[in-house]
């Protein structure tokens, strides 16, 4: 059986990743702006974009240019109708697809392995992914991290990409050579050299492969049919594309290596370490801690994730964002709020059973992070964003996404509550997350992702912010949540989010 689920997995991400970009749900767009000085932003892995040498690219008028041209004039020449799918599939935003492609992915193996006979449960493993458990298991907090890796390497590899674009301003094959075509609509003022295309397809594949290793063939299959699309369409030359993995392949290493060095090696912890959080929150007053609910019993999922390395926030401010104690069980703040649990449930109206499923985002699904990353697509779509401002806006939101589950399980860990449903068994649930209750971990991350696309886009803040509300009320409306999990969480998102707003605003991109 465990077998089956990950081959009709893996068959759903390649089906997935090889949908015309028509099945999209983000609409065709031609970028509004260049960003000229792009160049000059603030950068997250490197210390500045000047940290990479990209070589001067030969004169438009050089034999060897021409040579590129040439090549690029006998691609089309020879194109046929699987040519022009794989132009079309890449024509927009390459930013936005790679996100779609880590969603799909993150979809696929957000899996809760099974238990052992014996009991106990397997762990995922990086050195061998393909064993069962598959690794990774896509978690919402694995799912932030992998989320917030890609686009902060697509980010930095892009602010180089555009500082060597307006130094040597080498526009583009179309625009050089009459007899290339023009197949796809290209910002007649933008450079060509370095290909933005290209950084985005290398960096896209070094990372989720590292991510989601048993992909790799898929992801680079992937990359390369980017790099291609864009020589084919007459947008890039055989040196814009290398001068992108150049850079790329720079910003990546970088990357990686702050993603190996984060402590997410020793975050599922051990039996020992467990039973040390349990007995702390009793030791501080917690008189029912937290019990998984599974059969057998599963130890909380990455119960030491509080400790991964954080992106805006460091340690000591992590421990003064955790929020105060959740009401004691057995106070009356405690028992006005299991009554709620009790009586929605009961009673419960079918507009809030829509909330609760709209807002699921569970086992096999992209995870809270994920909605939310897809919300910020479309609105990219909607203001019609270079690659450059795109990737600033996934950064921005997914920094502050990860920060929000590190703090997030720091406090579960912390406090070790418990969740209505183990107050009182009747109470059905939408789902039950195998971790401590207080506090909510969508409540978080919404809070989070609304404080930062407000910022990035004022005229919707009042939007995101009821997107915020609604999905943290989705919570007591799935039976899951107390009231205190998901307004504290919420809270606390909003101040996490913060952060990232703040680095925002010191970006350089205003």
């Amino acid at each position: 059986m465990k077998s089956i689920i990950y081959a009709m997995a893996t068959m759903f991400v390649l089906a997935s990743c090889n949908k015309d970009v028509n099945e999209r749900v983000v609409a065709d767009f031609e970028p509004s702006n260049i960003d000229s000085l792009g160049g000059t932003w603030k950068t997250i892995h490197l210390v500045s974009s000047a940290d990479i040498a990209v070589p001067v690219p030969q004169a438009i008028n050089s034999a060897a240019y021409k040579a590129e041209l040439d090549q690029i004039v006998s691609m089309q020449q020879a194109m046929g109708t699987e040519d022009n799918r794989i132009i079309n599939r890449w024509k927009n935003s390459g930013v936005i697809r790679w996100n779609e492609v880590a969603r799909e992915l993150v979809s696929v193996y957000n899996i809760p392995p099974e238990a052992n006979p014996d009991g106990t449960y397997p762990v995922p493993s990086a050195a061998n992914p393909g064993a069962y458990p598959k690794f990774p298991f896509a978690n919402p907090p694995y799912a932030s991290r992998a989320y917030a890796y890609l686009h902060t390497a697509m980010y930095d590899a892009l602010v180089t990409v555009w500082k060597y674009k307006f130094q040597y301003k080498r526009m583009s094959p179309a625009v050089n050579d009459s007899r290339v075509k023009s197949l796809e609509t290209i910002q007649s003022n933008l450079p060509s050299y370095p290909s933005e295309d290209a950084a985005v397809a290398q960096v896209a594949y070094r990372m989720l492969k590292v991510l989601f290793p048993n992909d790799t063939i898929m992801l680079q299959q992937m990359a390369s049919e980017q790099k291609r699309a864009k020589m084919m369409s007459g947008t890039a030359s055989a040196t814009d594309i290398a001068a992108g993995e150049q850079i790329a392949n720079a910003v990546a290493d970088k990357a990686l290596a702050r993603l190996r060095t984060d402590g997410m090696g020793a975050a599922v912890g051990n039996p020992g370490l467990w039973a040390q959080m349990e007995q702390d929150a009793v030791a501080r007053g917690n008189t029912m801690p937290w019990k998984s609910m599974e059969l057998p019993a599963r130890p909380m999922m990455l119960a030491m994730f509080g400790n991964v390395k954080l992106w805006h926030i460091s340690p000591s401010q992590r421990d003064s964002l955790r929020p105060e104690a959740p009401p004691p069980v057995g106070s009356d703040q405690f028992k006005k709020e299991l009554e709620e649990v009790r009586s929605i449930r009961r009673d419960q109206n079918s507009r809030e059973w829509q909330i609760a499923l709209y807002w699921a985002d569970g086992v096999g699904t992209y995870t809270p992070p994920g909605h939310w990353n897809e919300i910020a697509a479309l609105k990219v779509g909607e203001e019609k964003l270079n690659e450059l401002r795109t990737a600033r806006v996934f950064s921005l939101l997914n920094m502050g996404m990860a920060d929000a589950a590190i703090c997030c399980w720091d406090t579960k860990a912390y406090y070790f509550s418990a969740r209505p449903t183990q107050i009182d068994g009747s109470i059905k649930t939408i789902g039950l997350p195998n971790f401590p209750g207080y506090t909510s971990g969508h409540s978080t991350f919404s809070g989070a992702a609304a404080t930062v696309l407000g910022y990035i886009f004022p005229a919707s803040k009042p939007k995101y912010d009821a997107m915020a509300q609604e999905a943290s009320l989705s919570r007591i409306y799935g039976g899951i949540h107390f009231r205190a999990d998901c307004e504290v969480g919420l809270r606390c998102g909003k101040a996490i989010g913060g952060f990232s707003v703040r680095f925002g605003e010191k970006d350089g991109s205003q």
